[in-house]
């Protein structure tokens, strides 16, 4: 059986922000030929009960170990049926229209590769790997340095700005259109990729077979980014494995590339350890974006200083928590909401659970409260 659309969801032990993730794009394949799959890594958490109980239409691969990034996607791919193959990360929100406006602009891209959208954090802010360039070993060293340095040999594909549209090298794994034709001639996720690197592989080797990959900036994803990702020892050695295969694979390797790859994590890793991140946020406000009583009962049992609030009210510079009210809106309202705020953080409430989540910076873990 052939259909228009399979969306792919990758899971591993973030249950809360795949629920929200399923329910954002339940809400976007209406009305379309469409199909979902979720290939759960062996989640210690009740992700695969939850998919479950809340979503059990969804076709659900249950692996009974964690088979990392690549072997998962591919292994979904294998059974999925959709001319078009949306490979998306657990800890994203699409809108409703999202696929519709991405599939209607791919279909009208003769030699499309991979199509890939701008992805906004936790708060609104543009994650600028959205659209990147090819990360030779010089590109690569010189981001470490920041961005006057980086500016010789830029990382990110500045020559389009982030609400426009056009060909790009590199696109990130969170969210990547690509016909399944074209992921089969390229064989997939090249599945020495355990973690990290997949996507730029997976780009680059797209891009080898004469497809243009294409940003489309228009449309909007949230990407919660950093939420299953610890950036400690074992972090590096993955990221530093990553991108040695990569340069092997693609490029002539030596002692001088292996050096600047590995010198380039340890000042990364010595740098981001100078910065300050805020991680005890203290809020002086409460609120509630929408009008649910229920929603209000619910949150003043934990929040006594609770109000409701419209979104044209939240300019204001008050360091406050707002509550979005998934059940009761679209995404894309809620989307609406994390436009042009300052001093202002965000928590999605869950569809089923009384939990919301949401993440404060771009390069934190994501938070969950109970209420």
């Amino acid at each position: 059986m052939n259909i228009k659309l399979s969306v792919i969801v990758l899971n591993y032990n973030v249950m809360h922000f795949l629920e929200l993730c399923l329910h954002s794009v339940q809400r976007a394949v209406e009305g379309l030929d469409a199909e979902i799959i979720v290939a759960d890594n062996n989640s210690p958490d009740n992700s695969v009960a939850m998919v479950k109980k809340y979503f059990p239409e969804i076709h659900l691969v249950e692996n009974k170990e964690n088979l990392g990034f690549s072997k998962a996607y591919n292994q979904a791919v294998e059974i999925a049926n959709g001319e078009y193959i949306c490979v998306l990360n657990p800890d994203t929100i699409v809108q409703e229209d999202t696929f519709v406006n991405c599939i209607q602009k791919a279909d009208r891209l003769p030699n499309l590769g991979i199509m890939g959208l701008q992805l906004i954090d936790g708060r609104g802010v543009f994650l600028p790997e959205s659209k990147r360039n090819l990360p030779t070993t010089w590109v690569s060293f010189f981001k470490v340095f920041g961005k006057k340095l980086s500016k010789i040999a830029p990382y990110y594909a500045d020559h389009l700005k982030r609400d426009g549209e056009g060909q790009v090298e590199i696109l990130v794994g969170a969210f990547m259109l690509v016909k399944k034709s074209v992921y089969q001639e390229a064989r997939g996720f090249d599945e020495r990729y355990f973690m990290y690197g997949e996507d730029i592989d997976f780009s680059y080797s797209v891009q080898q077979l004469g497809y243009e990959n294409y940003y489309l900036g228009s449309e909007k994803v949230v990407h919660f980014k950093g939420e299953s990702t610890t950036k400690d020892k074992v972090y590096r050695e993955r990221f530093y494995g990553a991108m040695k295969l990569f340069y092997k694979k693609y490029f002539k390797y030596t002692w001088v590339t292996d050096l600047i790859i590995s010198g380039g994590i340890h000042v990364s890793s010595f740098l981001g350890g100078l910065k300050k991140t805020n991680t005890d946020i203290s809020f002086e406000k409460y609120k509630l974006f929408g009008e649910s009583d229920e929603l209000m009962h619910l949150l003043k049992q934990k929040y006594d200083l609770l109000e409701t609030v419209k979104c044209s009210e939240l300019k204001e510079k008050d360091d406050s928590l707002i509550f979005l009210d998934t059940r009761n809106y679209t995404y894309k309202e809620l989307l609406e909401c994390l436009k042009g705020v300052d001093r202002q953080f965000f928590r999605f409430i869950l569809p089923h659970a009384n939990c919301a989540v949401g993440s404060d910076t771009s390069s934190g873990r994501g938070e969950v409260v109970s209420f």
